[in-house]
């Protein structure tokens, strides 16, 4: 995607791969930096501290964090550590996992000289993937896009396409495209009127820093609100579709995406929205049934309920605090929405119903 005029991935191999760059997403919307990851501890840092944060990008970082821990040192004990350090950074999204067992299949086999260097090419194949596969859901969503825009009433047509997201699953969340806003993007490019809701997200607020960051460079017109509001839209029409990402879904359809998300899609199952959720197949867990009560839901700190960061009228950011002295609060990261609230999962190899059925259909083990 494009940043004043210069095309940029989330993440790229610097010093002919002895160090990794990021984007900085904790400095977004009001600084645009980027960061040097040269060692696993800051690999597994920039993850627990959401520097890179998505489920897609997380995998590619750890990918990337296990070739830098090789690099220090290729011995077995040292990839079995460096493996459970990345792994415990974000226990939600299964992406991680996935990414690093990858990267441990193909080098384990090898002798350890040679493992840095198979850990770099293994990683650099798992982002151009990523790359691939969002490029492909965006193909697929569009798709859906033209079909509700040409089923609108005759009066209607012309008239922007409303679409209501949920935190941030564009191309900050993955490496390139992102999952949710990939049809989006391709549908603004398209030429389909196309106007976005934009919920804020809390209480890190990735809708309103992330996704409106990304949107307003795309020139995609779009408007910040309360997480609250997107029912009284729906109720008052103003929601053609809804559609988010995942981090974790579950061979039956169940899909944990960010806190509020389950609300979303009660809200547009009373409305008769549709309820959209786009995901490529390193997305998927296999090995789950039940949503609700096999995943893993990461709780972090009740500060980022207490306290919001920004910008003061000086530019200076910072953080405040919200609440009084002696509240406490609590910060589940994720929900988990059942797959009989989901219409359809949207991935790079089409458009499923969110059932095991829907989803064998297209994938085979």
């Amino acid at each position: 995607m494009n940043i004043d005029g210069k095309a940029w991935r989330t993440i790229w191999l610097e010093e002919g791969g002895r160090s990794v760059g990021v984007i900085d997403q904790t400095r977004l919307p009001h600084r645009f930096t980027t960061r040097s990851l040269a060692t696993l501890d800051e690999a597994a840092e920039a993850i627990t501290t959401m520097v890179v944060r998505g489920a897609p990008l997380i995998g590619v970082t750890g990918a990337y964090g296990l070739m830098l821990a090789l690099q220090a040192d290729p011995s077995d004990d040292a990839l079995e550590a460096a493996f459970t350090r990345l792994n415990a950074t974000r226990p939600t999204a299964v992406n991680l996992r996935w990414a690093l067992e990858r990267v441990r299949a193909k080098v384990a086999p090898l002798p350890p000289a040679e493992r840095a260097e198979a850990a770099k090419a293994e990683a650099a194949a798992i982002a151009d993937e990523d790359v691939a596969m969002c490029d492909a859901i965006g193909e697929h969503g569009l798709a859906l896009f033209r079909q509700l825009a040409a089923a609108r009433p005759a009066e209607c047509r012309g008239e922007p396409l409303n679409v209501l997201t949920h935190c941030n699953a564009g191309w900050l969340a993955t490496v390139d495209w992102g999952t949710a806003l990939a049809p989006i993007y391709k549908a603004h490019r398209a030429g389909i009127p196309i106007h976005v809701w934009v919920d804020e997200t809390r209480p890190r607020n990735q809708g309103a820093s992330l996704t409106a960051f990304e949107l307003g460079r795309e020139g995609v017109p779009h408007t910040v609100i309360v997480d609250n509001a997107g029912g009284h839209l729906m109720q008052h029409g103003q929601v053609d579709a809804v559609i988010v990402g995942t981090d974790r879904t579950t061979r039956t359809g169940d899909v944990c995406n960010k806190i509020g998300t389950y609300l979303k899609a009660l809200a547009a199952h009373d409305n008769g929205v549709p309820f959209y959720v786009a995901l490529p197949a390193s997305t998927i867990d296999w090995t789950i049934a039940d949503g609700v009560a096999e995943i893993p839901i990461e709780a972090r700190s009740a500060a980022e309920v207490t306290d919001i960061q920004g910008r003061d009228s000086a530019g200076a950011i910072g953080s405040v605090q919200l609440t009084p002295d002696g509240s406490s609060g609590f910060n589940p990261a994720f929900d988990v929405t059942p797959a009989r609230l989901v219409t359809a999962l949207i991935t790079e190899r089409g458009v499923a119903p969110a059932s095991e059925e829907g989803l064998r259909q297209l994938y085979t083990q």
